[in-house]
């Protein structure tokens, strides 16, 4: 039976519980609850703290996991990255209060920074050649500087506000981009191929619909190039032997756009459906 970590709080628990509900994985129903046994699916999930599961998957103790490429880096773990499962986005950037004139990672030499996440912060500043005084905190770091024990912080930035609200303002380079991973112990990568591929099933239903449309048949060729689908686009001979049908698979942001080209280029009874599931 495959023992997968998942997030137990924070931003990425809520969207991981939603995908593999999606994927047809009973999930938690109390938030209380730390383990749940899917037995028609032959997995078993462990409700973990966030910044536990890479090392529990890094260490063997469970086969694969959830969580944040952050997390992932800081933990040093040896766990393998398996996917980019695309939700839990986030920006991690310098910031320092205005008046102390910091532009770049440079003007960080000697001084201290704070931070929730030392080792991924060493790693950044190694790769740049600067040292500087790490001062380790757990979460709220963007009050280290008005407290005084840093001269700036490295931390998650999403909008800015809180940073701003305390009196600090973003400077140099992004530190790191961080989605949600699918992460595996060392030598189980192929163990989760069917997770992964349920997983990458729900991605896509999420991201694609499908197009189902009439087309006269010499404007195929033109067709085909506005919904040109994964491989290629379903085409379906008509009672009418001067139409076909078309089916294809488009990126759902595009919907609108692609059904006003359709219908400028001569399609007709254009519709669009949702993906519930997919296997790609």
């Amino acid at each position: 039976m495959l023992r997968v970590a998942i997030p137990n709080k924070g931003i990425l628990s809520e969207s991981a519980i939603s995908m593999l509900r999606e994927a047809g994985y009973a999930t938690r129903r109390d938030p209380q609850e730390l383990h749940v046994v899917d037995e028609a699916n032959q997995i078993e999930f462990f409700y973990l703290r966030p910044r536990d599961i890479a090392t529990y998957v890094g260490a063997g103790s469970l086969d694969a996991g959830l969580t944040g490429l952050d997390l992932l880096k800081d933990s040093q773990s040896a766990a393998t990255e398996v996917a980019d499962l695309g939700f839990g986005g986030s920006m991690f950037r310098f910031a320092a209060p205005e008046t102390a004139g910091m532009q770049e990672v440079s003007d960080l030499q000697g001084k201290r920074l704070a931070t929730a996440y030392p080792q991924l912060i060493r790693d950044f500043m190694k790769t740049h050649g600067v040292e500087c005084q790490i001062v380790t905190l757990d979460g709220a770091v963007e009050s280290a500087v008005r407290l005084g024990v840093a001269d700036a912080v490295a931390d998650v930035v999403s909008t800015g506000n809180t940073l701003r609200k305390a009196g600090l303002k973003v400077f140099g380079p992004a530190i790191l981009e961080s989605t949600a991973r699918l992460i595996a112990a060392p030598g189980k990568a192929g163990e989760v191929e069917k997770l992964l591929r349920r997983l990458k099933g729900v991605i896509v239903a999420r991201e694609y619909v499908i197009f189902d449309y009439d087309c006269p048949k010499e404007l195929i060729e033109q067709a085909s190039k506005i919904t040109p689908g994964f491989e290629s686009p379903t085409i379906s001979p008509l009672a009418d032997p001067n139409w076909v049908a078309i089916r294809a698979l488009v990126r759902s942001a595009d919907t609108n756009t692609v059904m006003d080209e359709l219908y400028e280029l001569g399609a007709k009874a254009i519709l669009v459906s949702a993906i519930h599931a997919a296997r790609i």
